[in-house]
């Protein structure tokens, strides 16, 4: 499994830090996990492989991935605000681990952020979010620099220089 690989590849320093934010926050563990794991599993139905490149699959998941996390921490927080923050915290410390160059981790985080406010705007009402994600990942825009992520608001974001078929 890709989370199992990812987790023996930390150094001890990078564990300790994972684990630490487990240990504040040992109730958000299992949800998370699962979340991860839905997300993963959802990807590899849809996508196969082709989401671990950075491409408009690879926002989809990390969209998909924050927008989970928010879902499956809610009964734990309570709070949609507290689920957003320990998403954010846990999936940026999760782009900080990661072995991604710059352009990579923004348009990571760009993605993400986009998930959590899918979440958070959609609180209380039903959304099928694969459908919406879908259609935002046709509709991803490729960008090429820092600059033009900040330039894109609302949008997934994508880098890969190859287009992907959807």
């Amino acid at each position: 499994m890709v989370l199992g690989r990812r987790i023996a590849s930390l150094n001890p320093r990078e564990l300790v830090v994972l684990s630490g934010v487990f240990l504040r926050y040992p109730l958000y563990l299992l949800p998370t996990y699962k979340a991860t794991r839905k997300t993963v599993a959802m990807c590899d139905h849809l996508y196969k492989d082709l989401h671990h490149e950075d491409n408009r699959t690879n926002a989809f998941r990390h969209a998909l991935w924050n927008y989970l996390i928010c879902q499956y921490c809610l009964p734990v927080s309570k709070s949609p605000e507290k689920t957003m923050s320990w998403s954010k915290k846990i999936t940026d410390l999760h782009e900080r681990l990661s072995p991604n160059d710059e352009l990579a981790k923004n348009m990571d985080i760009h993605n993400n952020r986009i998930g959590r406010e899918l979440f958070y705007n959609s609180f209380g009402k039903k959304l099928e979010i694969i459908p919406v994600l879908q259609h935002m990942t046709a509709e991803a825009v490729k960008v090429q620099s820092l600059a033009e992520i900040e330039e894109v608001k609302e949008k997934l974001i994508f880098i890969d220089k190859l287009e992907t078929p959807l």
